[in-house]
This record gives structure tokens, sequence and C-alpha cells, in this order.
């Protein structure tokens, strides 16, 4: 089984009931084994559109990267994506940010996440996981400090922190 890291993002529609869909549905393919808290995130590149509720999940799977990345696009697709230009947008976005220590760079897939570590609205959450997950030679704890994260915000909701199906607990 291969530990595997999804962030999680919406702003369309109603965002916290888009990421619960869709982590119900990806719990059908697989092992959850811990989930971050919600938080409220200012957009990021195209910054005029709403907020995003962002999120990452921790799972366990024997699903090969690309497979990985044609069942995320799929639940994507299922949940009315559509990517008109570059940060539009959406009513989900799935990412698939790490996959165990692997480092990829495929036409349709580069590991880890290129970008993971300037992005606070993934660090955030991401340190709610494991603060001490190496990325880039230095740990997400060490990234977060040097992002500004100032106005992503904690959202609580009580369906998002009773739908964990593993055991919550990151290594």
């Amino acid at each position: 089984m291969h530990t595997i890291w999804i962030a999680y993002g919406s702003n369309q529609g109603d965002p916290i009931a888009q990421l619960l869909r869709a982590r119900k549905n990806l719990a059908t393919h697989l092992d959850e084994r811990g989930a971050s808290a919600l938080y409220r995130t200012p957009p990021w590149g195209y910054t005029a559109q709403p907020d995003f509720i962002n999120a990452v999940i921790r799972y366990r799977s024997n699903l090969a990267p690309l497979a990985l990345l044609d069942l995320l696009q799929s639940v994507e697709q299922q949940q009315g994506r559509e990517r008109p230009f570059k940060n539009a947008p959406r009513t989900l976005d799935l990412d698939l940010l790490a996959y165990d220590d692997l480092h990829l760079d495929h036409p349709r897939l580069t590991l880890p996440h290129p970008g993971i570590c300037e992005r606070a609205f993934v660090l955030r959450p991401l340190a709610d996981l494991n603060p001490e997950l190496r990325l880039g030679g230095q740990t997400v704890r060490a990234h977060l400090a040097r992002c500004q994260d100032a106005n992503i915000q904690p959202v609580a909701h009580p369906d998002w922190q009773t739908a964990t199906s593993g055991d919550n607990h990151a290594p």
C-alpha cells in the first residue's frame, strides 16, 4: 500500500457539499487515513472569484500514480469541473500532492505537486496531518513558516469532522 496526500478545493455552488461528495466518492476507491480541518482561503492566481474551501486528506492505496490521477479527474468531471482558464473558479479541484517519497516527472503528472511548497492553502491543511512531512528537502512546517497564511481561516463543519473512514491519525 502507498501513502498518498490529496488536496481538496472548491469555490462554486456549495463548496463544503462538493468536498463531502468527493470525499464519499473517493472512499469507495481509497483507504482514508486522516483528514485536515477545512479552511477558507483567498483565491490564488486569478483573484476575481470567491474564496475557496480547502482541505487535505491522507489515503492508502495500491493504485499507481497515473491511475490515481485518472480517478481524481473522473471525480472532478462527475462534479462539473470545467477548465476555461488557469486558476478559474471550480466546483471541485483534487490534486495529488505526494505519493510515498516518489519523485515523478511525467507529461501528465509531477510529484511532489509543483508549487506545493509556496502555497499556504495546501501547506496549512497538510500541516494538520503531518507537519514533519518532508517536501523539497524541508518539512511542511518549515515551508509554512515562510508562507503568508494570515488570511486562511478554519471552518468548522460537523459533517466534515465525522465523515472520516480511516483512523484520522498521520504516522
